[in-house]
């Protein structure tokens, strides 16, 4: 075999890992995406890879392989979660190459039978109080730029709408009806669209923010300059959205939180007065009630004021 021949073989094969890779990792959604690649640096850095995820024979693993980046995540204490989502991050590869004829059907079979931890870690995140929504909130009050009605219509949605951070990044004006309070969301997880009718609250700040930025097509939310300039050609980003957050929860005094903290709020929220939880699985977006039961930290709550109480 000449050297020319090697160099396009290795080419070649090299050019299969990269295609399952991204075969996967396209059909995720952005936010998953990035977690997926950051988990799948940790199987490369076990495999004594290096270089670009890429460029990494992924459709080389076989079952031995898998099995011990398993055992190695159990051995460092991983949470169950993050073992099975790392799992799941091996098999969506490798399926995408044998769905393209590149992984041998014998191996993605060998794959599958590896297990799933089945234990069981303790919740992550929390559920906001009321009053530390209301503190949350309440900041804006004193405060009237073109950056805090932005920041308070970004909040409002993740706590009165339950949206995903990457869901508000992703909104366009002509996905908001001012009139009816209807709000599309174009960008679900997993490609999933829904319909919401908006509470008068988040209407609220939503009305005011509009004031300020037009009604001009593009990003509902878009980057304000310091001057009070408003960009409506760049469109916020699922990062910026978390900083807003994090900015101003340290402006209203309360503990640290996450939009993700706010989206556990709003289905708790919901539970609490009673709504259905099918129904609630239908406002967050979920695809499974099972998915919806995990963000419900109801129980916790009544254990909580259990122990408080309890004595002999």
């Amino acid at each position: 075999m000449t050297p020319n021949t090697m160099s396009g073989r290795v080419d070649h094969q090299a050019a299969q890992h990269c295609s399952a890779l991204s075969l996967y990792l396209d059909n995720l959604a952005p936010s998953g995406r990035r977690s997926m690649r950051s988990l799948l640096q940790q199987v490369a850095v076990m495999n004594g890879w290096s270089g670009a995820l890429e460029s990494m024979p992924w459709l080389s693993l076989r079952y031995q392989q898998v099995a011990k980046v398993r055992a190695a995540f159990r051995q460092a204490n991983k949470s169950p979660k993050t073992i099975n989502t790392t799992l799941a991050a091996i098999r969506g590869i490798l399926k995408s190459g044998f769905l393209i004829g590149q992984y041998p059907a014998i191996e993605w079979q060998r794959i599958q039978a590896i297990p799933n931890d089945q234990g069981r870690s303790l919740p992550s995140g929390r559920a906001l109080q009321s009053a530390e929504i209301a503190k949350l909130f309440k900041a804006h009050q004193n405060n009237v730029s073109i950056t805090d009605c932005r920041d308070a219509a970004v909040l409002a949605l993740l706590a009165y709408a339950g949206l995903r951070r990457s869901e508000v990044a992703s909104i366009n004006l002509a996905d908001y009806d001012r009139r009816r309070g209807h709000l599309v969301i174009e960008a679900g997880k997993g490609g999933r669209q829904r319909e919401l009718l908006l509470p008068t609250a988040a209407r609220t700040y939503l009305r005011r923010w509009l004031q300020y930025r037009g009604m001009s097509p593009g990003p509902l939310f878009c980057r304000c300059g310091q001057s009070g300039h408003i960009h409506l050609d760049e469109r916020i980003t699922a990062q910026v959205v978390y900083r807003i957050l994090k900015v101003r929860a340290r402006d209203a005094g309360i503990d640290a939180c996450s939009p993700h903290d706010l989206r556990r709020t709003f289905v708790t929220r919901l539970l609490d007065q009673g709504v259905d939880i099918n129904t609630t699985r239908q406002l967050a977006g979920h695809e499974q009630v099972q998915t919806t039961a995990l963000y419900d930290r109801r129980s916790i709550k009544t254990q909580q004021r259990t122990m408080a109480n309890f004595r002999f």
